[in-house]
């Protein structure tokens, strides 16, 4: 027999099967609850009794930064502030907010007033409140962020030249949108009051 009638015969098994044919994988289809077993371990499960412990520490030293965060950030104590809230740019951008009233700051009560005034079961009253107020205090909001973060920038330029300003107009016009009791850092200048370099 020539090899290519070997080669012949010894496909014509395979072409003689009929089309979507699959053979048999050699092992049984492992069951659902078996295979999510290997999905649920842990990723960085340890493996001794050494690593657990170091896991534990520390797990319980950024247990411990948090909470003397939560402390002492209130407290107006620096080292525990965020990585954000650093440095003498970022004072001085709270310190600017914080001494001076704006609207931005009663946004969450005027939108809770708006959202109630909504419900008054008066077209005219309603269409009023949707495309007069609600416009009117989004427009208020921007135009104040705008102008503080501005005001920061070119006064944290001017007293602190070797100091960047990059993220501070944004950070005054977020921190101007809170809620000065819900303010963190907590303000340590009275609305009205001068900015000196001894408030810092």
């Amino acid at each position: 027999m020539t090899s290519s009638a070997r080669s012949s015969s010894s496909t014509s098994p395979q072409t003689s099967q009929p089309k979507g044919y699959t053979p048999k994988k050699g092992q049984p289809t492992p069951k659902r609850s078996e295979s999510e077993k290997g999905l649920r371990r842990p990723l960085n499960a340890p493996q001794t009794r050494r690593e657990a412990y170091r896991q534990y520490r520390e797990r319980r030293a950024r247990e411990q930064r948090r909470g003397a965060q939560r402390a002492g950030a209130p407290k107006g104590e620096e080292q525990h502030f965020r990585p954000q809230d650093m440095g003498p740019v970022r004072a001085h951008a709270r310190d600017l907010v914080d001494s001076r009233r704006s609207v931005s700051e009663f946004f969450l009560p005027f939108s809770l007033v708006i959202i109630v005034l909504a419900f008054i079961p008066s077209p005219q009253f309603q269409i009023g409140v949707y495309y007069v107020v609600w416009p009117a205090l989004m427009v208020t909001i921007v135009a104040e962020g705008i102008f503080t973060g501005r005001r920061v920038k070119r006064e944290a330029r001017a007293r602190f030249p070797d100091e960047s300003v990059r993220g501070a107009g944004f950070y005054a016009a977020v921190r101007q949108l809170q809620l000065r009791k819900l303010r963190l850092p907590k303000p340590r200048v009275r609305v009205g009051e001068a900015i000196t370099p001894t408030n810092r």
